[in-house]
């Protein structure tokens, strides 16, 4: 009588016994072996220098460099919407400043994880004529429900009330493909003659003598795993700018370097995170609701843990006619489980009753995950350096009770592009400049009107409060002086960053003085929309070496 169990016994006894004696996990070992030699965690350049490896002592290490007027790091909402706000302003005072945005992703909006229930009134800022200009917003928002499972009885679904007003209100909202609403802002921004080039990451920050930040250098190509050159290696180039905006996203690496070197978040709370889980799916067509909101919160995390779900319903016309949903679950990243696992949660979330027959019979198409800021208001680093500002979810703008933070980094990246075209404009006389700062750095203003509240798990759901004071207002009205000066920084008033403060009303951020950094006008457009940056030459003007 041979169970089972012990057969399956026996048979890994013997498979580990033959050992790098048997031909199959000899190979299966070595498919799995690291590609770095044994001890070797990284070869990344910032963490072994390049001059001690005898492999780059031949290569040719000269940067090329091109000049533009502001560089924007980073297409997504807030990089683009910035760039059309300056090219906008440009074109209504008639003059020709340089805008350059860099994507990492192989094309706008593929990098951007789709799905999102957006909110228009930046949107309607920027373009007021959105639906005449073909905007892909087409699914708007005709029911919604909000509920809550319990951990202690998961079998239920009990639904709260959504009340008007209240931040989980999406009255006239939409539910948007965000990958395709990035795409569409791309088009526009090119219209404007706003030069994108895609596939180009910001790998290093540009200083000056005086530690001012005067630019990014693209990445390299052409190098192996082990971090050797290949024959197709190839420098990546300086972009130098007068401005630059870092539109990274969450957690980005440039940023994360210029918060840490000017020391931004000195003066707030630490940022928290959390981790969102995202499908597309397809399902059967009688179980599709467009332009249905759904969130739950409670179960499959328990009281000790803050996590929530959301099922959107898209127009059919938003996927050529198919019956589209786009579902996610988010965890904060400060569990005290160490086995908990997101993934698995949101798995397990699919099966209760209420939600599992929506998938049935269905298809998932699409997948992915990124990290979100949930620290809120008091987490908001200082927006600006020397030479640039942060904006979008790189300062952490995600609005956590409302779930949104599309219109939010929209906003942010159009107030910046605003006051640094005003301070573009007053760089030519620099002693006029300074002059105009000092009268009107207490006239110049960032005017939140962001009420702070308790939004991680209320008292009803669960003995866990997790204060984030995060910003919870029905709107977000960011508002800097368009007649700003060109020596700029945002800095808070005295107590605008009290630690203690969880709940505030109209902080002010002031206007302080950081000058903008002036470059040598550029008088070539060898680069243009479409065309690598990696080896450009900027005609007549000699190469930078790093």
């Amino acid at each position: 009588g041979y169970r089972p169990k012990s057969r399956l016994i026996a048979l890994l006894t013997m498979l580990s016994r033959l050992g790098s004696r048997s031909p199959l996990l000899t190979s299966t070992r070595r498919l799995c072996a690291p590609a770095l030699p044994k001890g070797v965690l990284t070869t990344h350049y910032k963490k072994i220098d390049r001059a001690t490896d005898e492999r780059w002592q031949d290569i040719d290490m000269e940067r090329f460099a091109d000049e533009t007027d502001l560089l924007i790091v980073g297409g997504g909402p807030a990089g683009l919407s910035a760039a059309i706000r300056f090219k906008q302003l440009c074109n209504e005072a008639g003059l020709d400043y340089r805008v350059t945005l860099l994507e990492k992703a192989a094309g706008a909006g593929e990098h951007t994880l789709s799905g999102a229930v957006l909110e228009p009134r930046a949107l309607e800022k920027l373009f007021p004529d959105w639906e005449e200009r073909g905007a892909p917003l087409k699914t708007p928002v005709t029911s919604e429900r909000l509920g809550y499972i319990p951990p202690w009885f998961p079998s239920l679904n009990l639904p709260l009330p959504i009340m008007s007003g209240t931040p989980t209100d999406n009255h006239g909202n939409y539910i948007v493909r965000l990958g395709n609403f990035t795409a569409w802002l791309a088009e526009q921004a090119e219209e404007l003659g706003v030069e994108i080039y895609t596939g180009q990451g910001g790998v290093e920050v540009l200083y000056n003598d005086a530690d001012e930040v005067v630019g990014v250098a693209t990445n390299d190509v052409g190098v192996a795993k082990d971090g050797a050159p290949k024959d197709s290696f190839e420098r990546g180039m300086e972009l130098r700018a007068k401005a630059t905006l870092f539109a990274e996203g969450c957690r980005g690496s440039l940023t994360k370097e210029v918060i840490d070197k000017f020391s931004l978040a000195a003066g707030s709370e630490p940022q928290t995170y959390g981790l969102g889980l995202k499908e597309l799916w397809r399902i059967a067509p009688e179980k599709h609701r467009p332009g249905h909101v759904d969130h739950t919160a409670g179960w499959p995390a328990d009281n000790n843990t803050w996590g929530g779900s959301f099922l959107y319903h898209l127009d059919p016309s938003e996927g050529d006619g198919d019956t589209l949903v786009i579902t996610g679950y988010v965890v904060a990243l400060d569990y005290s489980n160490p086995y908990l696992n997101p993934f698995k949660m949101f798995q397990q979330w699919k099966t209760h009753p209420s939600i599992r027959p929506t998938f049935e019979g269905g298809e998932r198409l699409a997948y992915g995950a990124r990290a979100l800021n949930e620290g809120g208001f008091q987490s908001i680093p200082k927006l600006t350096f020397p030479g640039g500002a942060l904006v979008g979810c790189a300062a952490g703008f995600l609005n956590v009770p409302k779930i949104k933070g599309t219109h939010t980094a929209m906003k942010s990246g159009m107030l910046a592009a605003e006051s640094a075209f005003s301070a573009m404009q007053a760089l030519p006389e620099p002693a006029e400049a300074e002059e105009a700062a000092e009268e009107e750095e207490e006239a110049s203003s960032l005017t939140w009107s962001h009420a702070l509240r308790e939004v991680r798990c209320a008292g009803c759901l669960g003995p866990k409060r997790r204060p984030s004071a995060a910003t919870s207002d029905q709107s977000v009205e960011l508002r800097w002086r368009r007649d700003a000066p060109a020596r700029w920084i945002a800095e808070s008033s005295a107590d605008a960053r009290r630690p203690s403060a969880i709940s505030t009303r109209g902080r002010s951020l002031r206007v302080r003085s950081v000058q903008l950094v002036p470059t040598a006008p550029s008088s070539s457009r060898a680069t243009r929309r479409g065309r690598s940056l990696v080896g450009h030459t900027k005609k007549g003007r000699p190469p930078t070496t790093a």
